[in-house]
């Protein structure tokens, strides 16, 4: 029970909308990762057939596909449907998922078994309709931005956008609230206004070099004018 209260916990930490714990109880995400739980569980048992029929039912009542074959770390909050999730899916802790991303997989006429999906850190946001393909990895704290299509490593606290993604600067923060849907400059990540958002993030950071720059240069200054005095 402590451990549905933690969970139940970093949901409310993620998402301003519910007003009691119940409540979450009833969103289609907590749903499809519950019947995940089963459904991995007889995946792992051998009892494959078994295991779908939960994977279909489960898709059915909350428009997230999750195969039972994928597995799944702490605290995972899928917001809102039409997620899904393949087979051999790594996913960390606390892990943050918007609507309509893919986890996906490549070469699916070739017949090569093995690991085709992605594996992705703790603490990752992704926000809607993005799609992560292949065995790649997305690093502890990173952040893919909507509608990206990711198909190479991300490091770890980065943020990528775009198509392909690509990682963009960003400023860090000083506290450490959680960002929803990723965006820590502003909530246009379209592929419109993506060059736009670029070039302010760019501004913002030569901004706080700048300011950076300027204090070291007043804190010589007085140290070199303190020196002359004393001599």
């Amino acid at each position: 029970m402590f451990g549905l209260a933690a969970y139940l916990s970093s949901i409310q930490a993620r998402d301003p909308a519910p007003r009691s714990r119940w409540e979450i109880l009833t969103y289609p995400g907590v749903l499809a990762v519950g019947f995940h739980r089963i459904a991995h569980g007889l995946y792992r048992a051998d009892l494959f057939l078994l295991a779908r029929i939960i994977n279909h039912f489960s898709r059915f009542l909350t428009a997230i596909d999750i195969h039972p074959g994928a597995t799944i770390g702490r605290n995972l909050f899928i917001d809102h449907g039409f997620v899904v999730i393949g087979e051999t899916s790594h996913i960390g802790d606390n892990v943050t998922i918007y609507q309509g991303a893919t986890l996906g997989g490549t070469n699916p006429t070739s017949g090569v078994g093995g690991k085709r999906h992605p594996t992705i850190g703790d603490n990752v946001i992704i926000s809607l309709g993005a799609a992560v393909l292949g065995p790649i990895s997305i690093g502890d704290g990173a952040k893919v931005g909507a509608n990206a299509v990711v198909t190479k490593d991300v490091a770890p606290g980065a943020t990528v956008v775009g198509i392909p993604a690509k990682p963009i600067p960003v400023l860090v923060r000083d506290d450490p609230a959680f960002v929803p849907y990723g965006t820590p400059c502003c909530d246009k990540l379209d592929p419109q206004t993506q060059r736009y958002e670029l070039l302010k993030c760019q501004l913002d950071l030569l901004r706080v070099r700048l300011e950076a720059m300027e204090s070291e240069t007043r804190e010589s200054e007085t140290r070199a004018t303190g020196s002359g005095e004393a001599a």
